[in-house]
């Protein structure tokens, strides 16, 4: 299987390089970002009518600039360029205002607009920048309000720059086209993850033409369209504390002024924390398996009517030339493991591994997956990490932590059948130097080096090799300690030996002097 994939990738790479041979050499500008410089205004005609006299600071909040008195002239700057606005203590006389700006050499930090790190690469080394200015005025009045005004316009610049970067990869989506004669299939009282607001999101989703509607009791819409759906999975409350159904999406949306790739609606079969009496209950207290039984009844009917959701949204999508299938994790094949901060159970589906009861939610594609690591495999390991290298090599592979190490041959069976190649190492690597020398290395899949004669491993299979290598030094050390003590058995054996030999001669003396001493007396 792993020379299989890799003469597979072998071919991959021979492909992109052809395409690379036939690209248009005049496409040079291809690529390139556009300029990120700002421009507010056109010319001094352009300025806001209402500004101020030249002797004050005007903020105009629609075109984002601030006017700072120079000369006599009023002088714009866009807020962006614009680094803090500190007021020192005043004095008996006058009021302090300091506007310090971002300058070259020195540290920009997160918070600096691209506009700012182009600015200076073009024209750090050459122009003339401005650090900082300190104004000074006897209205304090006036200086607190050019303060305030300043603080207010960056809140403002900053929400919207906040804002344009969630929105800056989002799609358009199709217009949601509602069934008017009330026969769309509809879940009351169910709950939304993430939440649009507030602590709990809970609501009636509905399934109309083209895809479903969640509306929540504060009137809050999200949208979910069929055409959107990547894959869609349905969680039984067997075993679970909610019954749910998860969507998992080829392009985010918006949900609580936040993107979300991931959409949630359950149902909670029992408080997941639940008060316990303080007395002890007889198992066969009446009460008690009355509420067991009641237990068993709800959930029974809230699989049958989420199982009853899912045929029709099927169905519905399928009218729509969707084709969306829910899938349904096999709890026989799940295995606990960490792959955020919390001990969750994953569970295999038939195209994804999954984590869904507990946020944030873990969906990780198989078909995404080149190879899969297990970190950690020693005897004296109680539990191990598994890494899944992706087959985008720019992105960082997925890590699940502290699995025990019971669930290692299941999970490697589980791989095998998904056609998956694994390999195995005592030690922990930093993957971001192993991606990083991967991306390098344009004859990773060969099996020789650029010569073509001297053999090295293909593919992950270095991975394996070190593996090996430690396994036969350890047999070494293990025999070399085992002749040792061999040695130490053998020469204790030996002294033992002579010990007992001498014990016998003294005992042989001894009835030799006792003979003489018998002698003696009879004579």
């Amino acid at each position: 299987m792993r020379e299989k994939l890799n003469a597979h990738h072998r071919d991959k790479v021979d492909d992109q390089d052809g395409k690379d041979d036939d690209d248009d050499p005049n496409n040079n500008n291809k690529g390139k970002k556009a300029s990120l410089r700002k421009r507010a205004y056109e010319t001094t005609a352009s300025y806001p009518d209402d500004l101020a006299a030249t002797t004050e600071i005007h903020v105009d909040m629609n075109k984002e600039v601030v006017f700072i008195p120079m000369n006599g002239a009023p002088v714009p700057f866009h807020i962006s360029s614009l680094k803090n606005s500190v007021q020192p203590e005043s004095d008996k006389v006058s009021a302090y205002l300091r506007l310090n700006f971002y300058a070259p050499g020195q540290s920009l930090g997160k918070e600096a607009h691209p506009s700012i790190v182009e600015l200076f690469d073009r024209q750090g080394k050459n122009a003339v920048f401005v650090k900082e200015m300190l104004f000074r005025s006897r209205e304090q009045r006036k200086l607190n309000a050019a303060y305030r005004a300043i603080q207010e316009l960056r809140k403002r610049y900053k929400q919207r720059v906040a804002k344009a970067e969630q929105e800056a990869n989002l799609v358009q989506q199709e217009t949601l086209v509602k069934i008017r004669d009330g026969r769309a299939a509809r879940m009351a009282d169910v709950s939304m993850k993430p939440m649009a607001s507030g602590k709990k999101s809970t609501g009636i989703l509905e399934a109309h033409t083209n895809g479903l509607r969640f509306v929540s009791r504060k009137n809050e819409v999200v949208d979910v369209m069929f055409r959107n759906v990547k894959h869609a999975f349905f969680q039984p409350c067997e075993n679970e504390v909610v019954v749910l159904i998860h969507f998992r999406l080829k392009d985010p949306i918006v949900i609580g002024k936040k993107k979300s790739l991931d959409v949630q609606f359950y149902t909670d079969v029992v408080e997941s924390s639940v008060a316990l009496d303080a007395s002890r209950r007889s198992m066969y207290d009446p009460d008690e398996l009355d509420e067991e039984q009641r237990e068993r009844q709800l959930r029974k009917k809230l699989n049958d009517h989420f199982k009853d959701f899912c045929k029709k949204v099927e169905k519905a999508s399928k009218l729509h030339h969707a084709e969306l299938e829910f899938d349904i994790p096999y709890r026989d094949l799940g295995f606990n493991g960490v792959p955020f901060r919390e001990m969750v159970l994953l569970q295999p589906t038939v195209h994804c591994l999954v984590s869904l009861t507990e946020t944030p939610f873990f969906v990780i594609e198989l078909n995404d997956i080149e190879h899969v690591h297990f970190e950690r495999c020693t005897l004296r390991s109680s539990n191990f990490d598994m890494v899944l290298v992706k087959k985008n090599f720019d992105q960082p592979p997925a890590t699940v932590n502290a699995i025990p190490m019971d669930q290692l041959d299941s999970i490697q069976e589980w791989l095998t059948d998904m056609s998956l190649t694994y390999t195995a190492g005592g030690a922990s690597l930093s993957w971001n130097q192993v991606m990083a020398a991967v991306r390098n290395d344009p004859r990773f899949f060969e099996d020789t080096e650029e010569d073509g004669e001297t053999p090295k491993p293909a593919g992950w299979t270095f991975l394996q090799v070190d593996e090996e290598g430690d396994a036969d030094d350890d047999g070494l050390d293990e025999d070399e300690d085992y002749e040792e003590e061999d040695a130490d058995a053998d020469a204790d054996d030996d002294d033992d030996d002579d010990s007992d030999d001498e014990d016998d001669d003294d005992d042989f003396d001894d009835d030799d002097d006792d003979e003489e001493d018998e002698e003696e007396d009879e004579d």
